[in-house]
């Protein structure tokens, strides 16, 4: 295939429109994308009036996380976006309500936990600020992981999402065996 005079002045036209290589090529029949890549470079044809972009998305709008203070509390921020109708009772973290404060277990010696007495079986959940000399750790028995129950509620949050999806497909698994 050949570059004819007709052939180069479509190209410049629907390059100029702003189409995409790809859709150039279809449109000229007998090239290749990277053909009228080429030639588009050898013309010298830079500027686009409005280049070929795909659609974008609004973005996903991140979940707010939980923040523990620096007296060891948990704080959930109150979410931003509209409520959903209740669908089940909701545990005191998905209602963004603040936890207790959980102070550090004092051991037999009457000092909290600190990275040096931290044994496997304990919570290792971090209380306080890292710099600050009264900083400690949890220290309460770990259940199963590296934290007590209660900050395994906060630290582990549960997969609705993957489960909602599960439930949606569940026909096509039945009906594959």
């Amino acid at each position: 295939m050949s570059w004819t005079d007709e052939r180069v002045s479509a190209l410049k036209k629907l390059w100029a429109e702003g189409h995409s290589a790809s859709q150039i090529a279809k449109q000229l029949g007998g090239v290749t994308r990277n053909a009228v890549i080429g030639k588009v470079h050898r013309l010298g044809l830079s500027g686009r009036a409005t280049p070929s972009r795909p659609v974008k998305r609004p973005p996903r709008l991140a979940r707010p996380k939980p923040r523990v203070l620096p007296d060891g509390s948990v704080k959930v921020p109150a979410p931003q976006v509209p409520e959903r109708p209740a669908e089940a009772p909701r545990t005191a973290i998905e209602r963004h309500e603040p936890l207790a404060p959980l102070p550090p277990l004092t051991m037999a010696d009457g000092e909290p936990a600190t990275i040096l007495t931290l044994r496997d079986s304990m919570c290792k959940w971090p209380i306080g600020d890292p710099a600050d000399p009264k900083f400690a750790f949890c220290g309460r028995k770990a259940d199963c992981g590296p934290y007590c129950a209660e900050h395994a509620k906060v630290a582990f949050q549960p997969a609705r999402k993957r489960d909602s999806k599960r439930g949606e497909y569940d026909y096509v698994r039945r009906i594959a065996g």
